[in-house]
């Protein structure tokens, strides 16, 4: 297996997947800018095995947007097999397995975030993927997830005792008593990222847990399943699992800005960055961060420059897509217009285009 990951040089800038916003168009405004691998929209393993039309449709690419990386959830190793191969054929450069979605819709189907409660199964899903294809296989998981009281009473003895044991001795309590771990103290930021009461998964867990299958790449949002988007991302979690994984490590959550990524790179020893929310609405993030790390500035786009690039992502999106890819670009015209003077003036008109001239006259107004 030849792993493109560790041919990209450092510091690797990623698109992260994100569901209905990493479409054909806004990757190739992506690409345009400077992003490094791309990831389509997330899939669902089972709906690639079955064949169905729309999935395969809604994650098609241009050969230029490559290296393209594919994500699948789902919560069964021989569907992840077999959709694997399906995505080795279809001629993506790496397979990603979502450890890491809280959506309502995917984390009650037992997929996503919500595998991290089970290990084991973690482990059966990772090795099945790789023994499927010759493409590199990375994951995407978050910083951690507490147990429901389901999964608790699922977890083997042993591996829960263990668990508790590797837990407290992170935290220097040497041969503490499985018993004193499970008195519940408030959660502090340091104990967010290492409970010792066996009622959370960290990314470190699941990292030990996989750590000798030929893993590709590991993509970490650095927010708990509790957290999914809001607050400061818990970057010290880069940090530990940098200690017990030498490949390639991609940080994800809360990069906004040149000065955020830079921070990140700096302090955690990541090998980049995965742009996921930062990028709705400015897609030259990629290249500020770029031209902040080689010199100490970046240059903010003035609003006809901003215009040319909204033009540019609809003729894409229409191309693409025709009268239903505009439709889906709505979401994006919002968000190229944050922040503006009357933004929320110019966001309501904006949504109800439906053609490119309407677009390009509303724009011409502004």
């Amino acid at each position: 297996m030849t792993n493109f990951w560790t041919k990209l040089p450092k510091p690797i800038l990623a698109l992260a997947p994100m569901a209905g916003v990493t479409d054909f168009a806004f990757r190739q405004m992506c690409k345009s800018y400077g992003a490094d691998v791309i990831y389509t929209e997330f899939a669902s393993a089972n709906a690639l095995v079955y064949e169905n039309a729309k999935t395969k449709d809604m994650i098609k690419f241009a050969p230029t947007e490559q290296p393209v990386v594919c994500q699948i959830f789902g919560n069964q190793p021989e569907m992840f097999f077999k959709a694997a191969k399906i995505l080795e054929e279809m001629g993506f450069a790496g397979v990603d397995i979502n450890f890491g979605c809280p959506a309502y819709k995917v984390v009650k189907t037992g997929g996503g975030v919500s595998l991290m409660r089970n290990l084991n199964l973690c482990y059966e899903i990772v090795q099945a993927t790789c023994e499927a294809v010759k493409i590199p296989v990375s994951i995407k998981i978050r910083a951690s997830i507490r147990h429901n009281q389901d999964t608790k009473d699922k977890i083997e003895t042993d591996d829960s005792e263990r668990h508790c044991e590797d837990e407290a001795r992170r935290r220097g309590r040497g041969n503490l008593a499985i018993n004193s771990l499970n008195v519940r103290s408030p959660r502090s930021s340091a104990d967010s990222l290492a409970m010792t009461n066996c009622d959370t998964v960290t990314a470190v867990d699941l990292v030990n847990k996989i750590g000798k299958l030929p893993v590709g790449a590991i993509m970490i949002h650095a927010r708990s399943f509790e957290q999914p988007f809001d607050g400061e991302p818990k970057l010290e979690i880069l940090s530990e699992v940098r200690k017990v994984w030498a490949g390639i490590l991609i940080a994800n959550g809360g990069i906004y800005t040149p000065e955020k990524a830079k921070e990140i790179l700096e302090t955690t020893g990541v090998d980049g960055i995965g742009l996921a929310r930062g990028a709705w609405g400015h897609p030259w993030l990629f290249k500020q961060i770029r031209d902040y790390l080689k010199t100490g500035e970046y240059q903010t786009p003035v609003w006809n420059e901003i215009k040319k690039d909204i033009i540019k992502h609809a003729q894409l999106a229409f191309e693409n897509s025709g009268t239903h890819g505009l439709i889906e670009l709505r979401k994006h015209l919002g968000w190229y217009v944050k922040g503006f003077s009357n933004a929320s003036e110019i966001r309501g008109i904006l949504m109800k285009t439906k053609t490119l001239d309407e677009i390009k006259s509303v724009l011409g107004k502004i």
